[in-house]
């Protein structure tokens, strides 16, 4: 079976009972075979790149009660050829023992990528390197290809679980084809990396998830209690302190639950929901040994503030929480975004300005009509002291803007209407040189205006 040039972290986790739990064994098993020779992200081989990671992980894990570890590998011992594949070339290089760390490193080093990739009789045999199921019994298996033998991982999963072995697999693949992945969904759930450094970040996600047995998930609940608000920033502080411990960006999975995530359990937090406005989640405690959920209640809708105007136009919009004042956000025009639900009050930052409050409900888009605005060009020949006013359906006048006493000439973006300019040349100090000048704007077309 010709080999795919992707690598893949799997983890299986061998259940037991935790109140019986006295050690973690985890087991690394890495693919030798001869398709990690080919180059990853930079001038190193697949093989050089995940022997780096592994030993720096291996490293990072010294010194940690209640831990042993064990490596096997495969396809390191018969180099593959056209017409030969050994496919029983899989070996446990290092047994569990309580202070395996260095071994590991050093049996590391010396490998070389020959062979084929047996995953599935690597895992069956893998079953047997553990002493006693008494323990916590991790898997990880780094490869980067799919079975090239005659087994089959999915049936050596399955005959995992009908012995109450759990089978649940962590996957991190660098550009994969999705639709390639799906090969996989028979073991489990899986996650991406693109790089060197994002490979490195997961899987010491997956090794602090084996050490402290805790998963957490978030859910952010619409209007009737459901997890399906997602995408938005997550800070997650040392409770009491303005000390972030974790940023997240809020993820569904492929399957439309929130995204599970490894927390660490010795801190209590504070969650801040970056939604508009922004929601709080205080005092937050994550457990040892179970899967956690943490509920955060932000239903959502949309707004969109819109016009027919061209993009020569800059027109905002001041969102402020109905009867507060306080600006929650100044949204760019024909641009949509999300806010919990509720009333909010609008101010439309054109001339003149546009107050309007509006309800935001649940997945909705609400949306708000701008009209075109024009534009006004005025000259005078002499310095003035100015004042645009437009005129109300109720006969009124109202203030619009003042105009610079320092220039000869301005321009202003108005809304279709009718306006007067009051003024005053500045070197004529008698009220009685008052005068107006009436004009119309109109969407989308420019008035000249000489005084």
């Amino acid at each position: 079976m010709k080999k795919i040039s992707f690598i893949f972290v799997f983890l299986f986790s061998i259940s037991f009972s935790w109140s019986q739990e006295k050690l973690t064994r985890i087991l690394f098993v890495l693919d030798a075979s001869n398709s990690m020779n080919a180059k990853w992200d930079g001038n190193q081989t697949r093989l050089e790149a995940a022997k780096e990671l592994l030993s720096k992980a291996v490293d990072s894990l010294k010194g940690t009660a209640n831990l042993e570890l064990a490596l096997r590998v495969y396809g390191h011992q018969t180099l593959v050829t056209a017409t030969y594949q050994d496919c029983s070339d899989t070996k446990l290089e290092i047994p569990f023992g309580p202070n395996q760390y260095d071994a590991i490193k050093f049996r590391i080093r010396g490998l070389q990528a020959k062979g084929t990739t047996p995953i599935a009789r690597s895992l069956e045999a893998s079953a047997g390197d553990f002493p006693d199921m008494n323990s916590r019994n991790i898997i990880i298996l780094i490869t980067d290809g799919l079975e090239a033998c005659d087994g089959d991982p999915c049936v050596i999963a399955k005959k995992l679980k009908d012995k109450n072995i759990n089978v649940t697999p962590f996957v991190i693949g660098l550009g994969l084809d999705l639709s390639y992945l799906d090969k996989f969904r028979c073991i489990g759930e899986y996650s991406e990396a693109e790089t060197k450094t994002q490979f490195d970040k997961v899987l010491n996600k997956i090794i602090n998830k084996s050490l402290t047995n805790s998963t957490t998930q978030i859910n952010l609940n619409n209007i009737v209690g459901k997890p399906l608000e997602t995408d938005v920033t997550l800070f997650l502080y040392e409770a009491g302190t303005t000390k972030i411990k974790y940023t997240f960006m809020h993820t569904l999975n492929d399957k439309g639950n929130p995204d599970t995530l490894n927390i660490n359990t010795i801190y209590k937090y504070d969650m801040l929901v970056n939604t508009i406005p922004p929601v709080w989640k205080k005092n937050i405690e994550i457990y040892k040994n179970k899967h956690n959920v943490i509920e955060a209640d932000v239903p959502q809708g949309f707004l969109k503030v819109k016009t027919a105007t061209t993009s020569r136009f800059v027109i905002d919009t001041r969102i402020m929480q109905s009867g507060s004042g306080t600006t929650l956000n100044v949204q760019q025009i024909n641009s949509t975004d999300k806010y919990i639900v509720g009333k909010y009050d609008l101010e439309i930052l054109t001339l003149p300005r546009i107050y309007q409050t509006i309800e935001i409900n649940q997945s909705a888009l609400t949306n708000i009509d701008v009209p075109v605005p024009g534009i006004l060009n005025y000259k005078t020949s002499a310095p003035i002291a100015g004042q645009i006013f437009v005129a109300k359906e109720n006969g009124t006048w109202e203030w619009v803007c003042n105009l610079d006493n320092t220039t000869l000439s301005g321009t202003w973006i108005l809304l279709p209407g009718t306006y007067k300019i009051v003024y005053r040349q500045l070197r004529l100090k008698s009220t009685d040189y008052t005068y107006e000048k009436e004009f119309k704007i109109f969407s989308n077309r420019t008035m000249s205006v000489n005084i």
